[in-house]
């Protein structure tokens, strides 16, 4: 709530006001602060996609812009949300056949316990009885949705996803897409999971590369940046609060005992 001087001036105003824009600008840039750290902790996940956070108004209708408290927390704002950096990571080389890489969009569509999840991470190997597996140990699910089996032999994976070996075709490898990044939300590391139903669509020509994988698209020189630069908002705003405080403490020992 807004409070006027006692003198009519507006001044009491102003003092919440300018509070209020601190704190909300503060804790703002903290909760980005955990984003953009989690983004350097990831910098060499395989198959990571970073999060960008967002600001939105803190006010919203009509009469916003004619609110000076408004204004000014305007000026600062909330975060309003993170969202998912779909930009290709680079592709590094290891040799692995059961290594895989996409080359554009789409992500691998994996069973955990918790349901189908999705991932850009295609560190597989092939267990005791052939299921081609996550490091975690979830299955790989092919085109239709089933686990991928793999019989013993030399595994070659085709451009289109096609898994073959010893020169025979075995089943295809499952490539999905998504038509947001708002229709994907984190579960873990570098696992996603869909916000909607049917949100996930079959690309029927993947781009794949065999003995790949794909490095996090987090450029840990701009996240170290980024880091720095939301520390230094936050002391900023933090100094901003302690004043406006300082500037209560005042006019609750000086001013009001006049009144």
């Amino acid at each position: 709530m807004l409070r006027e001087s006692v003198d009519g001036s507006g001044g009491g105003q102003k003092m919440d006001s300018g509070y209020y824009a601190a704190l909300t600008g503060l804790v703002a840039r903290t909760q980005a602060m955990d984003t953009v750290a989690a983004n350097l902790a990831n910098a060499q996940t395989p198959g990571y996609r970073a999060e960008r956070e967002y600001f939105r108004s803190a006010l919203m209708g009509p009469d916003a812009a004619d609110s000076q408290l408004g204004q000014v927390v305007n000026n600062y704002g909330l975060l309003g949300g993170s969202a998912l950096n779909l930009q290709q990571g680079s592709l590094i080389a290891t040799g692995n056949p059961l290594d895989i890489a996409i080359d554009g969009r789409g992500f691998f569509a994996i069973q955990t316990q918790n349901g189908v999840r999705y991932t850009r991470d295609g560190s597989f190997h092939r267990t005791g009885d052939g299921h081609l597996v996550t490091k975690a140990g979830d299955v790989v699910l092919d085109t239709q949705g089933k686990p991928i089996v793999i019989p013993p032999g030399e595994v070659s994976i085709g451009e289109s996803g096609i898994i073959s070996v010893a020169g025979g075709a075995v089943t295809n490898l499952a490539v999905y897409d998504f038509s947001s990044a708002a229709q994907l939300k984190p579960d873990g590391a570098n696992l996603y999971a869909a916000t909607e139903p049917n949100a996930a669509k079959a690309i029927n020509t993947p781009s794949i590369h065999q003995g790949n994988l794909e490095g996090a698209n987090e450029d840990i020189v701009q996240g170290s940046l980024d880091l720095l630069m939301m520390q230094r908002q936050a002391e900023m705003m933090q100094k901003a609060v302690t004043l406006f405080h300082a500037d209560f403490n005042k006019f609750a020992t000086e001013d009001l005992p006049r009144v």
